[in-house]
């Protein structure tokens, strides 16, 4: 899954990220090769990934924010051999843990607020490394270029991204991917 991830990410650089179903609709007619769900629950979170999967593109699914799962090693296991997305998303360190050992591509979101979380989030990234790390806000040129050369994972760039400038902004800065729920973005 890891070089699948990647080769999409260079056909495009955007990943789509969707809260509802009219989104999905939308990110599946987009030129995205990825979609990032964030927000979903027990009873739609399986037909999102088909949909997802039935056009040729990838899911990666939010664990912390789907409703009606606990967010355990348990929880996992089953979103691992039910739902069966491409890779995962989550922002607790216990829960990269356990997608490592069951070869779950996943993504470590951290949100940098302050010095503390930044030194944190760098500290979280050595040691449990997952294949991918997103930081949020993904406005900050200045911290992205930090992490992504401290990291030694790809860096993809979330939150707050609404134009062309944001993207540019972020790549220049050394992020591998953006991923937005801005839909104009889609497109760029």
């Amino acid at each position: 899954m890891r070089n699948e991830f990647y080769r999409k990410l260079q056909m495009n650089p955007i990943i789509a990220a969707i809260k509802d179903s009219n989104q999905l609709e939308k990110a599946l007619k987009s030129p995205c090769e990825i979609i990032f769900i964030l927000k979903s629950d027990i009873f739609n979170i399986k037909s999102y990934v088909d949909k997802i999967r039935d056009v040729g593109k990838l899911s990666c699914v939010h664990v912390d924010l789907i409703e009606g799962l606990s967010r355990d090693g348990l929880a996992l296991q089953y979103i691992h051999d039910y739902i069966n997305p491409d890779g995962i998303i989550t922002t607790k360190t216990n829960l990269v843990k356990v997608a490592k050992s069951l070869n779950i591509f996943v993504i470590q979101r951290l949100f940098i607020l302050d010095h503390l979380s930044l030194d944190t989030g760098i500290t979280a990234i050595e040691d449990m490394k997952p294949n991918a790390v997103e930081i949020l806000p993904g406005i900050m040129p200045k911290i992205t270029n930090i992490v992504s050369h401290r990291a030694r994972v790809p860096v993809i760039t979330g939150g707050l991204i609404m134009d062309k400038d944001d993207v540019m902004q972020s790549l220049k800065a050394g992020a591998t991917a953006i991923s937005t729920s801005c839909e104009e973005v889609w497109y760029m």
